[in-house]
């Protein structure tokens, strides 16, 4: 067993839930920021120095040094913080990043894109990774689907590099995995930030920019021939026939990599189209790189907002994101960031290269000022989840994961092992069919047939048991997850669970909480599985059979369902109804708790039943997603409680017997003891731990954990390292000698879990594990 070592340390007793609750534990904070940066005109230049700023105003004390790419056209700014990088000198980069190793920086956190570093493709970024010592997370700005293929071997560097890749769309997440190969666990999918500013009627902000009596259509950002000006153009006399008083804004310099080429060649090519249409009047054209403050004047006035583009594969559009979040109607080309966006009614979406469509849509707005209202209300309240304040703190949350895991990594100071778990008790309960739900010691009994609920269970265990050998793990999860899938019984909206060993179903309809453990178990697999074919199966299922699992209300099925959905939802596979199943499950679980509490009864229900610390753990993620203090609090205190009622006075842990489960307002009875309560409770203490960073959290997991190896009531051990079996629990008369399903589960993602919990004492400065 594993000896822990805890010297002075932030796990320590007495902080409140308010003055810890949010923060991981030993939060980062130093940070290096590679990108483009001002007075350099381009997009990455102000999302770097918008990213920059938003770091510090979530955090003060964090130290965020910028390293800048420098062109060599002027203007650099230089500050104590601002260091800049050559973009054509490759001793530049060797330079930079020794300067990175050198500082007190934690973190490199670099915003890649191919036309800003120097040499072919950007291939000189190369160098740079390549020299430096500490974690590293991308932000890609592009997303190639079809690289050349000097462009795929510098994306291969860059992300076999890279401890963490950030994309700005869910499309970029498939396309790194279809097409670069890399595993969903590295991925993180945080939507562009955009300023938190208040939503105006354009009417009242027209006068800011001189045009007022005007209906304001505008496009923002560089010109280039993409952005698709000239469809728009083409559209405009359609446009003015029905509304005469329409003003089409163009606002933007010319990007700099046209100037270089080609001057101003597209700029006045536009301008004389407008005229030759004999539209100049209503087409203007500010040829300026503009600052926030202007921007946000002329989008507060702008009645409908467009991006004609003409790239499908565009990933990130951050004037898209700007118009969104500033309650704008917009009307928008099908390329990815607008159909993430804008898809499910938010906006309009038209055809590539359609002036007709394009003029079809704006004129229905324009004709509609209900319809107009609504969407514009609509964008408003989708851009309060993308504010810049959001985005670094999502971008912190990861950051802080990044940094656990490089310190866990074996060094003098510490090491951690990873499970060597014999395979022998998975392969021996499963069949063609699934997995078996008893045995006898440690044979399968065929007489029980399968449940849903422990095919639940396995498919869970795969997906987050990355040390399986690959072909096993593959293997497995095929057959759970055929097993889960002829579970679905369409017709009736639900799971059934028991089926008997010839495979006819017992049942046409599963229970509650059964219902709710395979929604999460298809979650874990969509967000955390290696195989995209089960990431894949498991994010359609989920999608097909959430919506119609709302009907249970049972507190078990709930806490299931509030973990699925909050997994889903942070893996950016969320359906438009999970934030409301987190925000109704979690206001049913706090009115319960409410309802049944009494003096030194800080509980959901008036007795205890099985998986009890499920219920705290669904409760205090979802408070941590939806930033609810008081589920935060609740989530935390329902932890304390029910682990304080589960440790001895000698200090080990004793799970609420099954004897007692419903008892209404009595202490527990100790026995029968259950393995499924000691990973309920490890993985409890895990959560607890992640926005808690107390001692009590590591020691209760490690009690939790040293329960399956005999420190227990009967000091018996449990558990089988060499076979991976695990007996059935703790009788008054001894150990169970059966080793069942639900059983071997438990110990197998307990020696998994146990391993994060200690990732977290060691990422808290000193802490000392050895194992």
């Amino acid at each position: 067993m594993a000896e822990i070592v805890f010297f002075d340390n932030k796990f320590r007793k007495g902080n409140s839930a308010s003055e810890l609750k949010i923060a991981p534990p030993n939060p980062l904070s130093h940070i290096a920021l590679i990108g483009n940066f001002p007075p350099r005109r381009c997009g990455i230049a102000t999302f770097t120095a918008d990213t920059r700023d938003a770091l510090i105003s979530l955090n003060p004390h964090l130290v965020v040094d910028v390293y800048a790419l420098d062109d060599g056209q002027g203007g650099f700014i230089r500050a104590r913080d601002i260091i800049h990088i050559a973009q054509d000198d490759p001793a530049a980069y060797i330079a930079a990043a020794q300067q990175i190793n050198d500082s007190k920086a934690r973190l490199i956190w670099l915003q890649h894109e191919f036309g800003i570093f120097g040499g072919p493709d950007g291939e000189l970024v190369i160098d740079l990774v390549s020299a430096i010592e500490l974690p590293l997370v991308i932000t890609l700005h592009t997303v190639l689907e079809k690289p050349s293929a000097n462009q795929r071997r510098l994306m291969n560097v860059l992300i076999d590099k890279a401890s963490l890749v950030i994309v700005m769309a869910k499309k970029g997440r498939e396309i790194l995995q279809r097409c670069y190969g890399v595993r969903d666990n590295k991925i993180k999918v945080i939507a562009h930030g955009i300023p938190d500013l208040p939503y105006i009627v354009p009417d009242q902000a027209k006068h800011l920019v001189n045009l007022d009596g005007r209906k304001i259509i505008l496009t923002f950002g560089l010109l280039s021939e993409e952005k698709g000006i000239g469809d728009m153009i083409e559209a405009m006399p359609s446009i003015i026939a029905e509304c005469p008083d329409v003003l089409y804004v163009v606002l933007g310099a010319t990007h700099p990599h046209v100037i270089a080429n080609h001057g101003e060649a597209l700029r006045e090519r536009l301008i004389a189209r407008a005229t030759a249409l004999g539209i100049a009047d209503h087409v203007q054209f500010i040829d300026s790189f503009v600052d926030l403050d202007l921007l946000t004047q002329y989008l507060q006035a702008a009645d409908i907002y467009v991006t004609p583009y003409h790239n499908p594969d565009q990933i990130t559009s951050g004037t898209l994101s700007y118009a969104v979040g500033l309650g704008k109607p917009v009307v928008s080309t099908r390329y990815v960031h607008a159909q993430e966006l804008l898809g499910d009614g938010t906006g309009i979406l038209v055809p590539f290269r359609e002036p007709a469509s394009l003029a079809t849509a704006i004129n229905s707005l324009f004709s509609d000022d209900t319809y107009r209202d609504e969407l514009a209300k609509r964008a408003y309240h989708v851009g309060r989840s993308m504010t810049w304040r959001k985005y670094a703190k999502a971008a912190l949350s990861v950051f802080d994961e990044v940094v656990a895991i490089k310190i866990s990594e074996p060094s003098e100071r510490a090491e951690i092992a990873q499970p060597l778990l014999g395979t022998a008790a998975l392969t021996r309960l499963t069949d063609d069919t699934g997995m078996f739900q008893h045995s006898r010691f440690g044979v399968a009994d065929r007489n029980h047939g399968y449940c849903i609920d422990d095919n639940a269970r396995a498919l869970a265990l795969v997906s987050i048991a990355n040390d399986l050998p690959d072909r096993l793990r593959v293997e497995l999860s095929h057959k759970y997850a055929a097993f889960i899938q002829h579970a679905w019984n369409a017709d009736l909206g639900v799971f059934r669970n028991f089926m008997h060993y010839d495979r006819h179903w017992l049942e046409d309809a599963g229970s509650a909480d059964s219902n709710g453990r395979t929604l999460w178990a298809l979650a874990l697999a969509a967000a955390r599985h290696d195989d995209p074919l089960i990431r894949e199966w498991a994010n359609e299922l989920y999608r097909e059979t959430a919506p119609r699992l709302a009907i249970f209300h049972s507190p078990r099925a709930m806490a299931f369902s509030i973990l699925a959905a909050v997994e889903m939802e942070e893996h950016g596979l969320g359906l438009k109804t999970n934030l409301l199943t987190i925000r109704d499950g979690a206001d049913d679980m706090l009115a319960k708790l409410h309802d049944n509490r009494r003096a030194g009864w800080h509980w959901f229900e008036c007795g205890l039943a099985y998986d009890n610390c499920r219920l705290p753990q669904a409760l205090l993620r979802a408070g941590v997603i939806l930033q609810d203090d008081d589920m935060i609090d609740q989530g935390l205190e329902t932890m304390d409680w029910i682990m304080r009622l589960q440790i001895t006075n000698e200090g080990w842990f004793r799970p609420v017997g099954s004897q007692s489960f419903h008892d209404t307002y009595a202490k527990p009875k100790p026995f029968d003891q259950q393995p499924v309560e000691a990973l309920a409770a490890i993985e409890g203490c895990l959560v607890a731990a992640t926005y808690q960073p107390d001692q009590k959290w590591l020691d209760w997991g490690e009690a939790a954990y040293a329960w399956f190896m005999g420190v227990n009531d009967l000091h018996v051990p449990l558990a089988d390292e060499i076979t991976g079996e695990c007996r059935d629990g703790l009788t008054s008369s001894g150990a169970n000698a059966n080793r069942g399903a639900e059983s071997v589960l438990a110990w197998q993602a307990s020696a998994r879990q146990i391993l994060r919990l200690r990732t977290i004492a060691l990422a808290t400065e000193g802490i000392s594990v050895q194992a």
